[in-house]
């Protein structure tokens, strides 16, 4: 997606160990139209895909999925929590998972009256880099017995191993930038052909 490509080079910042700030348009601060515009852009890429769930991880994904949700006929969207807490009552999935950018393992949570049996989810999130994230969700999916017909991605690391894996195992994948390489001595980043 040209438009996402382009604000990423205008106004992303790359940082040393493979990290890529985004945080003034996608995972801080938010730019609505640049959401709305990446859900359509999912609706047009998994058109004639049975979709009634997206589920993603909080708090960066909420916002698109959010959006996206808009243009798949206002299905609800889930999202999973990181941190148990007292709002969180009644059964629940839980999955592990590894995060890149926090270093750290923690659980994601998703309460089991939001997902069932026979769901058709998209999962949607903001980055993908080694697919910790992507795995913990699909883990959740399986344990429901919910369906992933699909992965929408804004910006995926394509030079890191977790988008050829989720692809080898059988994934409908679509990322709408994906990056091939990053310089932060130059500030260059280095994107794939679009789909």
């Amino acid at each position: 997606m040209k438009q996402l490509e382009e604000r990423i080079r205008h106004d992303g910042t790359v940082k040393p160990g493979n990290v890529l700030k985004v945080d003034a348009f996608l995972n801080h601060q938010c730019d609505v139209a640049l959401f709305d515009a990446m859900g359509a852009e999912w609706a047009r890429l998994f058109a004639g895909r049975q979709i009634d769930k997206i589920l993603t991880i909080e708090a960066s994904g909420i916002g698109i999925a959010c959006l996206a949700a808009r243009h798949f006929g206002d299905v609800p969207v889930v999202f999973a929590k990181k941190t148990q807490s007292i709002n969180l009552d009644g059964d629940q999935y839980v999955s592990s998972i590894y995060s890149f950018t926090k270093q750290r393992e923690y659980p994601v949570i998703v309460a089991k009256r939001f997902l069932h049996a026979g769901d058709h989810v998209l999962l949607i999130d903001d980055f993908l880099a080694k697919g910790n994230a992507l795995h913990g969700l699909i883990d959740i999916c399986q344990h429901a017995g919910a369906k992933v017909e699909g992965i929408g991605i804004a910006i995926e690391k394509g030079f890191q191993e977790g988008g050829r894996k989720l692809r080898e195992e059988g994934y409908d994948l679509k990322s709408l930038a994906i990056v091939e390489g990053m310089d932060p001595e130059t500030g260059e980043i280095r994107f794939a052909e679009s789909e």
